[in-house]
């Protein structure tokens, strides 16, 4: 009887793995629901983590295909909005017969600056991702930030007449310098698209219990109520956006993205046709250190 015992669970379980076997050396698509009947508790359990293990696999395998749809999403934006400030600059070499010399200049100027923001965006995107081996925390003077950023919009600002108040900035926080400029440069440039001649754009600082914060505000075009919520999405464009073929939707997500792994909080309020007003959150020095670790 023990004989016949041994022989019948061995033609048990060589039937069970040559199943297995077959399934493995045909390269079976749907290995899961190939698999045979378990015979007994073990072979039960590793069934079971086996599956376990596939439902791991399959989650993080669609994590990666959105990723990547979401880069190809964002280069054929991407790639679509610079050849605008590309085909100016021909534009503007093909007239340059009828301007002058310092005109001309001027305006490849300011799509060279259009092309070299597409550029920052692209590099700033890119590094998303290994942002954790590119920063390196600084005490910085706000006001000494904001006037670096000024000054690189120092000629939009011209163009358009628009005024700015800068107020209550001598003030120092605890950030990654090159990032948060970017982040401010971001904000920055989008209340100069939106906002129309002779505007005003107010800068200003707030200290409280909370921490510390910077507030952009401009009385520009506003942002229309349906539309406030989804601002930080990435490449929402929104009203304004679809109104200025120029926008790609990608300034506020980096600058959102970008400050929550530096540990600080954007939030932003509007009315349309009133004003736009942009804060930047920087917590405490014991809140940021439990945040960013």
């Amino acid at each position: 009887m023990f004989i016949l015992y041994l022989i019948f669970e061995y033609i048990k379980n060589k039937r069970y793995y040559d199943v297995i076997k077959y399934i493995i050396e045909n390269q079976e698509e749907n290995i899961i629901n190939s698999l045979p009947k378990s015979l007994n508790y073990e072979q039960k359990l590793y069934g079971e983590l086996l599956m376990k293990v596939n439902e791991e696999f399959n989650l993080k395998i669609n994590e990666l295909y959105e990723a990547k749809k979401e880069n190809v999403d964002f280069i054929n934006s991407w790639v679509h909005e610079i050849k605008t400030p590309i085909s100016a600059c021909r534009l503007v070499i093909e007239n340059s017969v009828y301007k002058s010399k310092e005109e001309t200049l001027s305006n490849l100027e300011d799509e060279i600056d259009h092309i070299e923001n597409y550029v920052e965006q692209a590099l700033y995107y890119s590094r998303l991702d290994s942002f954790s081996k590119d920063y390196l925390i600084n005490e910085i003077n706000m006001h000494s930030l904001i006037m670096g950023v000024v000054k690189k919009h120092a000629k939009e600002f011209i163009g358009k007449k628009i005024k700015i108040e800068i107020n209550d900035l001598e003030f120092t926080i605890d950030s990654d310098k090159k990032w948060l400029f970017f982040i401010l440069d971001q904000i920055l440039s989008n209340s100069l698209k939106y906002t129309g001649s002779n505007g005003l754009i107010k800068i200003s600082g707030i200290l409280n219990f909370s921490g510390k914060q910077l507030i952009i505000e401009d009385n520009g075009i506003g942002i229309k109520a349906e539309d406030i919520q989804r601002v930080f999405d990435k490449g929402f464009t929104g009203y304004n956006g679809r109104e200025d073929f120029k926008a790609t939707g990608m300034g506020l997500y980096l600058s959102k993205s970008l400050s929550t792994k530096l540990g600080h909080r954007i939030t932003i309020e509007s009315k349309p046709s009133e004003f736009t007003r942009v804060t930047v959150h920087f917590p405490k020095l014991i809140d940021y250190y439990r945040v960013t670790s």
